[in-house]
Order: C-alpha cells, then sequence, then structure tokens
C-alpha cells in the first residue's frame, strides 16, 4: 500500500516540539486516525528512539496538534492534541499541552487561520480535549509571527520572542472541580508507601502531588537517577492510577489514562542541577519539582502542570502551599524542574471552604522548524 503525503508544519512550543496538522486532513474515523498518528511519529517502538517516524523517543517531542475551526463562537480555532506514545501502540487525548499551545497562535496566523497583518495577535484557543480557553498573545510582523527575542526558557537553547498564555477559568478542566475531592490534602491508603499524604487539584490539567520526602526521594534529583530506582517507576503509577480514581476520572485502577493526572513530585527549595550542568540555587527557585508523564520522568515539566503547581501554590493547606518558599509571592511562583525554572501566575479566590481560580498566565517562545509534507498510511 503506497503512503499518501499531508501538509504538516514542524513546531517547537515552549520546551516541547511536534507535528501541527489539520483535522480535515486526517481519517475521519477515530481508530484509523490513531493508527495514522503512531505510524507518523514511528510508534510502537521497543527500541525507544521512533526512528521510523517524526517522534524523538520522548513524550515531550512525541506530540501532535490537530486544529481545525473554531466549535465556539468565542474561540478562533479549535485545538485537539494527542500525546502518542513511544513503546506502546497509543493515541491519548486525556490531557491537553499548555507547551505546544504556544505554539497554536502562531501556526493560525502564518496559516491565514486568523487574519493579523502586523503589531500585537490575539488568538483565542479552544482546547478540544478539556473544553477550556487560551488567549494567546504575541507579536506580529508581516503577517507572520515574530520569533526573535530575548526571553529564555528551561530546557530550550537560545532566546525567542514572548509569547503569553492566559488560562482563562482553567479550574475543573478535566473533572469539573478545582478540588475533586473537595480536600487541599487527602490521605490515602496506598499499598506501597502505606498511607500517604497528597493534594489532588484540576488546575488545566488534573494532577496528583505527593511530597518528595514521602516517597524516599529529596526532590532534587535527576530525571535518570529516579529512573533507575528498582520498581519505583510501578510503584509511583500505581499512585498516581489510585489518586485517578479518588479524583473520579475512571471506575477503578487499570481505566486510568496514561497521561491523566500528571503525577507531581513537591519539595521545598534547595540546589540542584539541571540537565545542562549548571546548579540552581535555593533562593532561585520557590517549590520544586519532579513530573511524570507517559511512565517517564519528564526532563523539565509539563507546562499545564507548572500552572497546576502554581495554583497549588496559592491554595491554603496544599502540600505545594506547605514546601513553597515564599508561597505569597504576588505576582509569580518560579517552579524548578530539571531544565532550570519556570515562572507562572495564578490568582485564586476562596468563598467559604470552596477555592476558585480565577486565571493562570505563562510567557512561553515558539518556532517553525519544518514546512512541507508528512507521509503517513
Amino acid at each position: 500500500m503506497a503512503e499518501r503525503y499531508i501538509p504538516a508544519v514542524f513546531m517547537r512550543g515552549g520546551s516541547s516540539k511536534g507535528i501541527v496538522v489539520r483535522g480535515s486532513d486526517l481519517p475521519a474515523d477515530p481508530a484509523e486516525r490513531d493508527r495514522a498518528l503512531l505510524a507518523l511519529m514511528g510508534s510502537p517502538d521497543p527500541y525507544g528512539r521512533q526512528l521510523n517516524g517524526m517522534g524523538g523517543g520522548l513524550s515531550s517531542v512525541s506530540k501532535v496538534v490537530i486544529i481545525d475551526p473554531p466549535s465556539r463562537p468565542d474561540a478562533d480555532v479549535d485545538y485537539l492534541f494527542a500525546q502518542v506514545a513511544v513503546d506502546q501502540a497509543l493515541v491519548d487525548y486525556g490531557a491537553t499541552c499548555g507547551n505546544m499551545a504556544a505554539a497554536v497562535g502562531p501556526y493560525a496566523v502564518e496559516q491565514g487561520l486568523v487574519t493579523v497583518a502586523g503589531g500585537q495577535a490575539t488568538v483565542r484557543i479552544n482546547q478540544v480535549n478539556n473544553g477550556k480557553l487560551i488567549h494567546s498573545h504575541f507579536a506580529v510582523e508581516g503577517g507572520r509571527a515574530v520569533t526573535d527575542g530575548d526571553l529564555a526558557i528551561a530546557g530550550v537553547a537560545g532566546t525567542g520572542a514572548r509569547i503569553r498564555l492566559d488560562f482563562v477559568d482553567p479550574g475543573g478542566a478535566v473533572t469539573g472541580a478545582l478540588l475533586p475531592t473537595g480536600q487541599v490534602v487527602d490521605l490515602v491508603d496506598s499499598a506501597d508507601f502505606g498511607p500517604i499524604e497528597m493534594t489532588l487539584l484540576d488546575a488545566a490539567n488534573a494532577a496528583a502531588f505527593v511530597r518528595a520526602i514521602d516517597i524516599g526521594l529529596t526532590g532534587a534529583e535527576p530525571p535518570d537517577e529516579i529512573e533507575a530506582i528498582p520498581g519505583l517507576m510501578a510503584k509511583l503509577d500505581r499512585l498516581r492510577r489510585q489518586a485517578g480514581v479518588l479524583m473520579g476520572l475512571a471506575a477503578t485502577v487499570d481505566a486510568v489514562g496514561p497521561s491523566n493526572p500528571r503525577f507531581v513530585i513537591v519539595a521545598a527549595p534547595a540546589p540542584f542541577q539541571i540537565l545542562s550542568g549548571e546548579t540552581v540555587g535555593a533562593a532561585e527557585h520557590d517549590i520544586g519539582v519532579r513530573m511524570l508523564n507517559m511512565g517517564r520522568v519528564h526532563r523539565a515539566i509539563a507546562l499545564t502542570s507548572a500552572m497546576a503547581v502554581g495554583v497549588a501554590c496559592r491554595i491554603e493547606g496544599t502540600l505545594a502551599h506547605q514546601l513553597a518558599v515564599p508561597a505569597g509571592r504576588p505576582d509569580e511562583i518560579r517552579v524548578g524542574n530539571p531544565s532550570g525554572t519556570i515562572s507562572v501566575g495564578a490568582e485564586v479566590s476562596r468563598e467559604g471552604r470552596e477555592w476558585r481560580c480565577d486565571s493562570g498566565a505563562v510567557y512561553r517562545t515558539a518556532r517553525t522548524l519544518m514546512r512541507g509534507e508528512v507521509a503517513v498510511p
């Protein structure tokens, strides 16, 4: 059977990169679409390298962004995110990707989906995965997004033009509630760790928080060191799935998807070495984080997970709030991660015992890497 070629753009968004395609260019049948995306990215690959496709062997570079016309009047484009597993025949739509969302606005302008000749663009993005809106603000020149700038982000070499992403009312994006269990801390009876405190929070994506010290870590370890501890990754995934059931994501642990909830390990600020070999001092971040996604420790942090950390730091009593120093920084929370730090803004309010996340904001950069056609079966 001959392959066919569809229009595609290869883009970096934040600390991720992936293929951006139109939904109309993919098979209409969901099962056929998934088979096409797996082949496009080179999955499943038992060698973990995705050499037969466009993926890069890590969750952060095995992503597909599917763009369609807006399905709601307050949006300019629909954005469906597909996380393609590396070593499994699995395409997961259970979570969205904030990093790749940074690429959506520039793509929409450059492809003529939103007309902006110059100046400042605002593209309203409907996240189909969770039904929430992101407003993307960035500079445009000559009908194209400006890429040159002075913003450096952790995990990405060089600098780029600022893209401000405003997450509109991000609470309850997956479960319908900012705190799905109604508690800022839940005591979970874990088979592997015994009774363990967790914060279960849903802001931009569902996230299950645990203290590093409670699972035998310091929170300063590099990803490879955590993954090398015998049996630990399996234990953490079982705990993550148990948290997913408590959050109402599935009726059984086996039915909990691989990407939601994200598993977030938090620690008080302490010096740690980032992947580039540099050291981030304790005074340079407000909370330390290691995040698991698709069975691996993320080499940076998913943008939506960073947003969830920022929100959790603002809610009194959560594990993140207990550990962040200072939790009350007025304009930002600096999240320490294996690639450096990322600053996020979050505004929360409280009525009685009910917490609400009014908005969240973060700055990213993005760049088009290649335009052309990609081969699919």
